[in-house]
């Protein structure tokens, strides 16, 4: 009697190295979202911002006001290289380049707690749509007039006995939700 054949041994989960995702997002590609961060003063979340951009493949960084831009060492260490392969630019006036913005279609959301925010996760995002998100000062947060100027206001929900977390850490909470609505996956390492 034939014996059928084995199956085949499965194959050992493997942590991917930085070779396997080389070049993978081209241009093309990218996210329709874009992050406006305006008078941050760490650089080091600049540098966090800029890995953020990256990971999600995201349009632009926009670096208003007092923050910090390229080429500057604590900003490069933590970006690892990222603000090389990220579209980014600097102006002083953020209601200039939301203006610009708006005017090319963009829609403008703030990451704030304010009396009227939502939670980011009840933000709707159609497919496709494009968003800048914008972000404050680590001490002050979003200025009243960057909210004045938003389409909306969202939060994260905060459950701790603090009202906010690092700035850099909630940009990239806030985008992996907004993108979670905004992008159609394309690979199972893609998924959410």
């Amino acid at each position: 009697m034939p014996t059928s054949p084995r199956p085949p041994a499965p194959t050992p989960d493997r942590q991917l190295g930085h070779a396997d995702h080389a070049g993978r997002t081209a241009a093309a590609c990218r996210t329709p979202l874009r992050l406006l961060a305006h008078d941050l003063v760490d650089a080091a979340n600049v540098g966090s911002l800029f890995r953020i951009a990256d990971a999600f493949a995201l349009d632009h960084l926009h670096l208003t006001g007092r923050t910090p831009a390229p080429p500057d060492a604590r900003l490069r260490r933590t970006a690892r290289h990222a603000d090389r392969h990220v579209p980014w630019s600097r102006d002083d006036d953020p209601l200039a380049v939301l203006a610009r913005l708006r005017a090319d279609g963009w829609r403008v959301v703030s990451l704030e707690i304010t009396t009227a925010s939502i939670d980011v996760r009840r933000l709707a995002v159609a497919p496709g749509e494009r968003v800048c998100l914008v972000l404050g000062a680590e001490s002050g947060g979003v200025s009243e007039a960057l909210l004045a100027a938003s389409d909306a206001v969202v939060h994260l929900p905060m459950r701790g006995h603090n009202s906010s977390m690092n700035v850099a850490v909630a940009a990239g909470i806030a985008v992996h939700e907004i993108t979670g609505k905004s992008t159609v996956y394309s690979s199972s390492h893609d998924l959410p």
